[in-house]
């Protein structure tokens, strides 16, 4: 069997109705429009039915969520609205792999900041110099208290991060903030943006011109470099920065040799959202003596197992994982294996708890000039060895540690200092902040 790729992409649920409409400005929806977006409802919702891994879709009467979807298509006022109602009817299932993907847009929008829920506050990271995020004062440390009218929770944060990059950029976003000094203020952040060519006809359709999956893909080229970085700290310590399960067999080795010269790891997935099956096995298989068994795949076929065999040459030292709210998915399942087999230690914040295995499935609606879009289904849950999925649970780490405003904002990085101290190796925060500095894309 080829293992299906683990991504994560949160759906869209009331939140989006709720700020959609604080952002709403009329748009012409014509009646052609209108019909588009129920094929892509159609068509969605079929495989949803065929496909999806609980044909009890968790207690949701489908057949009446679709005909509710219709009818919500048929009063909406804007393409966009509309194309919210199809998000909204895959969110009811409230699964982190089904989500709905789009029509893409013509524009790349970049905010000019990066923002993340630290415990169960959200907090400015990353501020990119020059922007006007910079000029209108965002720092790093910075709490974001709301984003339009929204409080960002653990819970809606991924729906969010949808709506602001998938379903509805916005050329300004309008933040509230509370700044080291307890002080509230509240800003309006302009967008960057980028235009993308407009047409798509039956000559591209071999290019996804601008789809969503360019749309994505372009974000994520941009925003996260898939290169895995080390520090070493003499035979005692190597630290791998690890930003995605995107890697061969082959890279996996190599790393599992950097790793085997070392009497201890680090591993760092934070930030980390996934990527495949396959490489989450073979850098399992470096780590364990022993084939060990991942978890089972629970779908409508026949439960599977989903396990990891060892090559028998691989790291054998002490282990710590660092995870955060970012870490998603393959990230998940490693670290928590790595804590039911006793193999290691888990270390950071708890993690996002999106686990599923879903498939991405590709459509097009129209004749002569076609519009792309598509949606994520998941196939099957992941029931770890424990019985439980990780799915809305996420792994708790061994040693929780956050960083503070203070130390987001002076650069310091407090959990990979405790994980090194741990491991017998004086590392400042000051220094593990520097280890790994963020290199923003090239415009």
């Amino acid at each position: 069997m080829t293992p299906k790729p683990i991504f994560v992409r949160s759906a869209v649920g009331f939140l989006a109705f709720c700020c959609l409409t604080t952002l709403s400005s009329s748009q012409q929806f014509t009646s052609f429009e209108r019909d588009q977006v129920q094929i892509m409802l159609r068509d969605v919702a079929s495989d949803i039915k065929k496909r999806y891994y609980d044909p009890n879709f968790h207690g949701v009467d489908w057949d009446a969520k679709v005909r509710e979807t219709k009818g919500a298509i048929d009063k909406a006022n804007s393409m966009t609205m509309a194309l919210a109602d199809v998000a909204a009817a895959l969110d009811s299932l409230r699964d982190s792999h089904t989500f709905f993907e789009p029509p893409g847009r013509y524009y790349l929008y970049d905010y000019g900041f990066k923002m993340q829920m630290i415990g169960d506050h959200c907090y400015i990271t990353l501020v990119r110099p020059g922007t006007d995020a910079q000029i209108k004062g965002l720092k790093p440390g910075d709490e974001v208290t709301k984003v339009v009218d929204i409080l960002p929770t653990r819970d809606n944060f991924p729906k969010l991060l949808y709506i602001l990059y998938v379903l509805w950029p916005q050329q300004e976003l309008r933040l509230s903030l509370r700044g080291p000094d307890d002080a509230d203020r509240q800003v309006a952040i302009a967008a960057k943006t980028r235009e993308l060519p407009h047409v798509i006809d039956q000559a591209a359709i071999g290019i996804m011109g601008p789809g969503i999956y360019d749309t994505i893909r372009e974000r994520d080229n941009r925003e996260r470099s898939r290169q895995v970085r080390y520090a070493e700290r003499g035979d005692e310590l190597l630290i791998v920065k690890l930003p995605l399960f995107a890697l061969t067999p082959t890279e996996v080795d190599s790393m599992v040799e950097k790793m085997r010269k070392h009497s201890a790891v680090v591993l760092d997935v934070r930030g980390n959202p996934g990527g495949s099956v396959e490489t989450l096995q073979s850098l399992l298989g470096g780590i364990f003596e022993t084939d060990v068994k991942i978890g089972n795949r629970v779908g409508r076929s026949p439960t599977k197992p989903l396990a990891a065999n060892s090559r028998h040459n691989g790291f054998k030292g002490k282990l710590i994982v660092l995870v955060d709210s970012q870490s998603s998915s393959a990230s998940e399942l490693l670290a928590r294996v790595i804590q039911i087999e006793k193999r290691g230690l888990v270390v950071g914040d708890r993690s996002s708890g999106r686990v599923m295995e879903s498939q991405h499935y590709n459509y097009r609606v129209g004749m002569g000039t076609v519009i792309l879009y598509g949606a994520s289904i998941t196939e099957a849950d992941i029931k770890m060895t424990d019985g439980q999925s990780l799915e809305r649970r996420g792994v708790n780490p061994d040693t929780l540690i956050l960083p503070t405003a203070s130390d987001l904002a002076n650069g310091r990085d407090p959990v990979l200092a405790h994980a090194a101290e741990m491991l017998n190796v004086k590392i400042s925060p000051e220094e593990s902040g520097s280890l790994f500095p963020y290199v923003w894309p090239k415009e």
